[in-house]
This record gives C-alpha cells, structure tokens and sequence, in this order.
C-alpha cells in the first residue's frame, strides 16, 4: 500500500481544476493499493485554486498570498494518513509545491524548475516515507 498523489490518478484536484493521470500508475493501481491524497485540498485549499510556488520558507500565490498554513496543515493530514495506515512509501507528482519529489519551481512563476522537495514531500520524507515521483516509475 502506497500513498499517491490523487491528480496522478485522475483525481480532479489540480490547482486548475484538472488532473495529471499517468498511465504507468493507473497501471499500477491494478497490482497495488495506492491510497490517493492531495495535500492542498486536505489543507482547506479550494478546487479551482490560484498557483502556488515556494518562495524561500512562504508558500505564496501569484498575487502574493502566503498560503504556507494551509500547505503545512495539508501536509500534516497526509502524514496521519500514512501513519493510520502504516504507509512506508508514497508516490507524488514532481515539481508541485506540496509533492514535489526532488524538483519545484523556483518561485518566480516562469516555469523555471530547481532542486528541492515540496511541503508534503518533506514531512514524509522526515518521517521516514520512501518518496518517488512519478518520473521514477
């Protein structure tokens, strides 16, 4: 049983109201249990929502709201989820400022894309959560 992010699995909870439905995961969903989560919406983020990017320790929008509670609040729902479930590994979509596995934009809203790991993707990676993203597979 793994943890993955609910746009990869078609689930309608992008920022822009759309989904990121990767075909080798909904491959996988036929072999394994993957239990979907969006970290922005169990933070009370809305469906539509305006884009968000990490902007040193803020998460902010592009007209400048800081939304960082919302993000860590969503953060930590996802980890009591994999806690209730004993979830050791979660699959999450690169570049998002939630799950971002390695990579994110770097906050200036241009699509430029650097190292580093989403609000969710760190809390479970500090709690010992295997994180990959869907690029891995």
């Amino acid at each position: 049983m793994k943890l993955c992010s609910g746009c990869l699995l078609g689930i309608r909870c992008r920022y822009d109201g759309k989904s990121k439905a990767n075909k080798k995961i909904l491959t996988l969903l036929k072999k394994e249990v993957l239990i979907p989560v969006c970290p922005e919406q169990l933070g009370g983020r809305p469906t539509p929502r305006e884009q968000a990017e990490i902007v040193g320790e803020r998460v902010l929008t592009e007209s400048g709201e800081d939304v960082i509670d919302q993000f860590k609040r969503g953060a930590l729902e996802v980890l009591r989820i994999a806690k209730t479930f004993n979830i050791k590994k979660a699959i999450l979509k690169q570049c998002s400022p939630s799950c971002g596995a390695g990579k994110i934009y770097d906050g200036t809203f241009t699509g430029r894309v650097i190292d580093g790991f989403g609000i969710t993707a760190k809390v479970l990676k500090d709690n010992n959560i295997d994180i990959i993203s869907e690029e891995e597979l």
